[in-house]
């Protein structure tokens, strides 16, 4: 028998944790439900889940402060944000300190559910092991398989998500990269969502890798179509 993903709820609005736990629970997952930032903190190291459903405006500290300090001590457990602030600023912030998705209230059930399978699905598969030989292009070197990248030599962070995408765009370099085709690619979304992840994430490759972030050489924006690779 297939041991069910655990997933654990921050949320501090009782209603809505009840919800999202009956709903998760009812597509087969192990749930447990937080509800402040110290304590949801807690039970990631507790209860071990294999995702965490984290609400941004928590009490005690908020979901920021609740994901840096996961990440500061080494956790590195996929972290999808509720929230009802949809600035980009917000997402970027949440993206640089290693958010792995974002659900903007109100939303639909279905949506969540599609999502939390999504996230599940690309930790759990470990994105897959590629063997192949490093890749280069300019002074950055990407190693699929220990999914590593350095720039002249020096070890450059990169998200889970961010080195997904630097892949996806890398392996098919002079082919335009349309957002929903790599909506789907990277973050397995449906093409009917409607999303500024893409650009957001682009522009932090942008900012770590290329030698002028505002005049890209390498990661290319094409006027109305997407993003292309150029080697």
């Amino acid at each position: 028998m297939t041991t069910p993903a655990r997933v654990l709820i921050v949320e501090d609005n009782d209603d809505l944790a009840f919800g999202l736990r009956r709903t998760l629970e009812a597509e087969g997952y192990a749930v447990e439900v937080a509800g402040d930032g110290p304590s949801g903190v807690a039970r990631v190291r507790e209860f071990r889940p294999d995702l965490v459903v984290m609400d941004l405006m928590l009490p005690g500290y908020d979901g920021f402060q609740a994901l840096r300090t996961l990440r500061e001590g080494g956790n590195q457990t996929p972290v999808l944000f509720l929230t009802a602030r949809g600035e980009e600023a917000d997402k970027v912030h949440g993206f640089r300190l290693g958010a792995d998705d974002y659900v903007t209230k109100p939303f639909g059930l279905s949506e969540l559910v599609a999502r939390v399978g999504a996230v599940l699905r690309r930790s759990r598969g470990a994105a897959p092991v590629d063997s192949a030989s490093p890749l280069h292009y300019g002074a950055v070197e990407i190693n699929p398989a220990a999914r590593t990248v350095t720039k002249a030599g020096k070890p450059v962070s990169l998200t889970p998500r961010e080195f997904d995408l630097l892949l996806a765009l890398v392996r098919q370099p002079g082919i335009v990269l349309s957002r929903h085709a790599l909506l789907r690619s990277v973050w397995e979304h449906q093409a009917e969502v409607v999303t500024r992840t893409v650009d957001i994430h682009v522009a932090e490759l942008r900012r770590k890798l290329e030698d002028d972030a505002a005049h890209p050489r390498h990661l290319v924006t094409v006027w109305k179509a997407g993003y292309r690779f150029d080697a």
